[in-house]
This record gives C-alpha cells, structure tokens and sequence, in this order.
C-alpha cells in the first residue's frame, strides 16, 4: 500500500489493474482499412446512373476492394479458394513490371476464358491500400476478373483471420492490427462495368491499328 500526502492510499493491486487495463486496451487499437478511392488502372469514369438495386450484404460475395499499384488505383480480389497469387497480364503490360521465370510452371485452366495455358511467369507486386503497404509475389495470367488476386499464399504468410458476417480480413502487419474492408456490392457492379467498358475500348483501337497498317502496306504496293 502507498500512502499519499492527503492521508488517502493506494493498493498495489489497484495500481496493477490500472495499468493491465491501459495495456488491454492498447493492444485492441486497429488500423482499419478502406478501399482505395479512385478511377481503376486506365478506366475512364462512366457517365450516367445505373438503374440498379443496391445490396448492402457481404452473404453472396467474395471480397472486392481497391489498391494502388505505382500510383494507379487497382481492382483487388482476396479469395483463399485460389492456391496462388495472381497478377493479371494486363496490370503488368500497363505498368511495365518486370517478370521472371517461374521457378514451377504449371497448367491452369479455372481463370481462363481460352481453356488451358502455361503459367510461367511471375511478378513481385508492390501495393498499398491506405497505411497498409506490402509486397507480393504472384503469377501472371490473362485474367480479367480483377487486376490483382490474394490468394491462400497471401493469407497463410499474413496469419489472416476472415469475418464472415461484414466479409472484412483482419491480421498483425509490422505490430498494428490491420482491417481490410470490402467494396460495397453496388461499388463492385459499377468496377466491372468500368473494366469491361475499357476492355471493349482497348480491342476497338488494336483492331483500328490493324487496319491503319494493313491500309499503309497497301498503299505502299
């Protein structure tokens, strides 16, 4: 026991509680994370509203969010039904990231749209999503779904724990809690059509290119 000047006092067992409590509640601060605001990688906004109903419920959805790769904002799905992670070939050509040889090539048929195809590359990826800055080692695959996919790898190295009610995935990175939040399944809508909108762009001005050089060849005969 402490005796102070005012005649009161304080137990030992007091002062221990006091400070159990302040360090309890230290260690429940989390860092909760939001999407990434922003146009995705080479997307032009679209003009318009959608005459959509919007469902609020995480029940029927994988995890959707945003992050940024090299300054530009970028689709990001985590699904620990994939047993790899995945950069798509798309965020690689537009960023110009540097690839090596995967040190495994396999056949993966499940992302593609052409059947079956070598994976043999790979890309590591740096990404952000608000304080949350990592690095990640993914193959790179044809994949239109998103732009970057965390898969079963990523959760088994980030220790990650998944809530299935809101769809968020918590985890210690570097000594803070970190809480990554989904997009909203109207927010999800609105991404998909934005990259389907610029996929279709993209093949309208590569066909365009063709025929401007199949008509210059011409000319030149």
């Amino acid at each position: 026991m402490m005796l102070l000047a005012n005649g009161e006092y304080i137990s030992e067992h007091y002062v221990g509680e006091s400070s159990e409590s302040s360090s309890s509640d230290e260690e429940e601060k989390e860092c909760e994370v939001p999407p990434v605001e922003g146009d995705l990688l080479m997307v032009r906004r679209l003009l318009g509203s959608m005459n959509k109903e919007e469902y609020e419920t995480q029940r029927r959805n994988i995890f959707h969010s945003r992050c940024m790769v090299r300054g530009k904002v970028c689709s990001l799905i985590i699904d620990g039904g994939i047993c790899t992670n995945v950069a798509s070939k798309r965020l690689v050509e537009k960023l110009g990231l540097v690839t090596s040889m995967h040190p495994s090539p396999y056949i993966l048929q499940c992302l593609s749209e052409d059947g079956e195809l070598v994976v043999d590359k790979q890309v590591n990826i740096a990404f952000s999503i608000g304080k949350y800055v990592d690095e990640v080692v993914c193959d790179m695959i044809p994949m239109e779904a998103s732009h970057l996919l965390l898969g079963r790898p990523w959760q088994y190295d980030r220790k990650v724990t998944h809530d299935g009610l809101t769809n968020k995935y918590s985890f210690l990175f570097k000594g803070q809690k970190v809480s990554l939040t989904p997009l909203s399944p109207r927010e999800v809508c609105e991404d998909q059509i934005k990259m389907r909108v610029r996929r279709e762009q993209e093949r309208k001005e590569g066909r365009k290119k063709i025929t401007e050089k199949g008509k210059k060849k011409e000319g030149k005969k």
